[in-house]
């Protein structure tokens, strides 16, 4: 009889923490399988070994891998000063200014978000440079001018590309707020995120353009960029990007949908004192559009009316088939009855006579007429006698 004995192997997981296993293994050894009396419980505890090790590694390599796909991060404050501060060593500032720009970052915090880091640099290059100030001032007003100022900072190529991009992102950031799609799009389409303080808000407004102008695979790809750190940039961000994107997707070229939101985007312009060339070729667009819709729906009812045409005319060719007695199982036998024997329907005057031939053959093919005539005849000649 077999012997069974139990045996405790002991494993030892990367966290430190002791594994044991009870394995329950038949002392008998076979010389017909030539196997060890150990190999199951080795295979056992080293299987063990490799799952504790794959359930402790592999999260840390999916958040690993979730890192690794986002192509943008959020500078932190510490990065920005330093970047700033020989922009600010080059320019002649006085006592006062200085002391104001200790002031301003002193009390930034490493968990500041990236939105107020943006208005603190703008305030920065505001004191720092004058001709900056302008741009920084006109930003903060409730509502863009029809006609936009030079702005000739933006143009300046002896300022480093910190204070220009990010200049460009604080108009373009204020310009999409007050519906200057276009205008803003200028601004921003050119930026990447590596190249502003907060380029979560630039890939946002560079999709709130790209999606308010039609311009589908640019706002879905600003949108995936974005979506990239999701969790890590503003919650109203998250949700509104998600609602332009399943609002975008399904719209399709030349649609009515597609027709309606370029009327809207007309209105718009208008609205905005803009009645340019852009605006006339929308309009055209707009009735091209509208055009093309309304001959292909004229082309199905032609061809709706063509069917129901042709289904008719084969319908009229075919003659109506003659009646045919129906079958059924009774034994056919019915009441002799002669109506017209009590109510006088063969001796009816001429006249009424034809006329009641008439409401009763009215329908009816044009041969039951004789037989029905006939059959009065015989009720006639029947009831004379």
């Amino acid at each position: 009889m077999n012997g069974i004995r139990y045996t405790t192997q002991r494993a030892v997981a990367p966290c430190g923490e002791r594994i044991f296993i009870r394995s329950k293994r038949n002392e008998f050894r076979s010389t017909r399988r030539g196997a060890s009396p150990t190999s199951s419980s080795v295979a056992l505890t080293t299987l063990v070994f490799a799952l504790a090790f794959v359930a402790l590694v592999l999260p840390l390599r999916a958040d690993d891998d979730l890192q690794k796909r986002a192509t943008w991060q959020p500078p932190a404050p510490a990065v920005i000063k330093a970047a700033i501060e020989p922009w600010l060593a080059g320019r002649d500032l006085d006592a006062a200014t200085k002391s104001q720009l200790d002031a301003l970052w002193a009390e930034v915090s490493s968990s500041a978000v990236s939105a107020d880091l943006l208005d603190r640099l703008a305030e920065t290059i505001a004191l720092a440079d004058p001709a900056a100030s302008e741009l920084v001032a006109l930003c903060r007003g409730s509502s863009p001018p029809l006609t936009l100022p030079s702005l000739d900072v933006l143009q300046d190529t002896t300022q480093p590309s910190l204070v220009q991009n990010n200049l460009r992102l604080l108009l373009g950031r204020w310009l999409a707020q007050h519906a200057f799609y276009d205008e803003a799009l200028e601004q921003l389409d050119a930026l990447q995120p590596a190249d502003v303080v907060d380029p979560a808000a630039l890939l946002f407004f560079q999709a709130v353009c790209h999606h308010r102008l039609l311009h589908k695979e640019p706002c879905l790809t600003a949108l995936s960029r974005l979506m990239e750190n999701q969790g890590k940039i503003p919650r109203r961000f998250e949700v509104l990007a998600e609602l332009m994107a399943a609002d975008l997707k399904p719209l399709k070229t030349d649609s009515l949908d597609e027709i309606a939101r370029l009327m809207d985007d007309v209105e718009r312009r208008l609205g905005l004192g803009r009645a340019g060339k852009r605006v006339r070729t929308q309009e055209d667009d707009v009735i091209a559009k509208l055009d093309k819709m309304i001959e292909e729906l004229e082309k199905q009812a032609q061809q709706q009316q063509a069917s129901a045409s042709g289904q008719g005319s084969q319908q009229a060719q075919q003659p109506m088939q003659d009646s045919q007695p129906a079958g059924g199982s009774g034994p056919g036998e019915v009441d002799q009855r002669r109506p017209g024997v009590q109510s006088g329907w063969g001796n009816l005057p001429p006249k009424q006579r034809e006329e009641a031939l008439q409401q009763i053959s009215k329908g009816l093919p044009s041969h039951y007429r004789d037989v029905i005539e006939e059959y009065f005849r015989k009720m006639a000649r029947e009831g004379g006698n």
